[in-house]
């Protein structure tokens, strides 16, 4: 039998504790991970991804860095997310426009162009109105549109064919109404809005009820209603619509992360559980909850569900407001 040198025996024992750490640091991530915003900094999108990735770094001990790529009313950083290498070192946040661009024939990228990871925040839309409306609740106020002339009401909340805008023509289709029954007056965004309804420019409005969170501690507006599936923790008097008057439709601005198509499996088993844990975090949960922020998850499968439904409901929401184009 060959004999094998003791020194020989010695140097292999050295060296073979070395070789674990090197096979450990080839696990995902094992350098910092580009976490894409495709909306400006700032904003809630801007807002909730950072406390994503600063919790995310916590749980998965490398950097995830935010970067916005804005422009083309979404399309750019959600491209930029469709197309990086599926290697799970690029990774970015869904908006709900990403189930509304390609119908308004922006884009060839839909919701198949990804690999869903988690849903990690839904603020549906709310219906306000001014404080000094007639309409004390939503029925009140859907009695009235139904009783409407076409166009006679007015309603604001966003731009033309945007999510608010979206949400109003899904509710009035849920009613058994034309989807411009009642006008849509385009507006720069929630705020200017909720200061139209205050000033009585407009009747009420479908923005989220965040967003009119100003005009509604200032006593100036009141909220109705949300198109969600259950209310809001921050605003727990405001019922559903289900609740409210039987109709059980629900849509508004959602938030999820996601990576390209082709992502190994070890990605998406660091990052599902990893997610899971940020949003049951109180770290997270003391920050939604402070900005009024719709705390929603669903993981990697629920959320592959949700975009499939929020394509349908908003492809046929455009479809019947005359906004689509694909």
């Amino acid at each position: 039998m060959t004999r094998i040198p003791r020194r020989t025996l010695l140097g292999a024992a050295a060296v073979a504790p070395l070789a674990r750490p090197a096979l450990a640091q080839a696990r995902w991530p094992n350098r910092p991970v580009q976490l894409i915003c495709p909306w400006a900094a700032g904003g809630g999108t801007d807002a909730v991804v950072r406390i994503v990735g600063q919790l995310l770094e916590r749980e998965l001990g490398q950097p995830f860095n935010v970067v916005n790529r804005t422009g083309g009313s979404g399309v750019v950083g959600h491209a930029a997310i469709a197309q990086a290498a599926p290697d799970g070192y690029t990774l970015g946040m869904l908006t709900s426009e990403i189930c509304m661009l390609h119908w308004q024939g922006l884009t060839e990228i839909t919701y198949r162009n990804y690999t869903p990871l988690s849903l990690m925040n839904n603020d549906p839309a709310g219906v306000q109105v001014n404080n000094g409306s007639p309409h004390r609740d939503v029925k009140a106020l859907a009695d009235a549109i139904k009783a409407s002339r076409p166009g006679q009401l007015k309603a604001s909340g966003t731009g033309q064919g945007g999510i608010w805008h979206l949400c109003l023509a899904g509710w009035l289709g849920a009613m058994g109404l034309k989807a411009d029954h009642v006008r849509w007056v385009p507006s720069n965004g929630a705020a200017p809005a909720m200061q139209d309804l205050a000033a009585g420019g407009i009747d009420f409005t479908t923005c989220s009820v965040p967003e009119a969170r100003a005009m509604l501690d200032a006593g100036r507006a009141r909220s109705l209603a949300v198109m969600g599936p259950e209310r809001l923790s921050a605003f727990p008097n405001v019922p559903t619509l289900k609740e409210a008057i039987g109709i059980d439709y629900q849509n508004g601005a959602w938030r999820g992360i996601a990576g390209p198509n082709g992502l190994p499996a070890e990605v998406k088993a660091a990052m599902e559980p990893a997610l899971g844990k940020v949003f049951n975090s109180n770290e997270y949960k003391e920050f939604m909850n402070a900005r009024g922020f719709g705390l929603t998850y669903a993981d990697a499968a629920g959320f592959a569900r949700h975009l499939e439904a929020a394509d349908k409901s908003l492809g046929d929401a455009m479809k019947a407001a005359g906004l689509a184009k694909a």
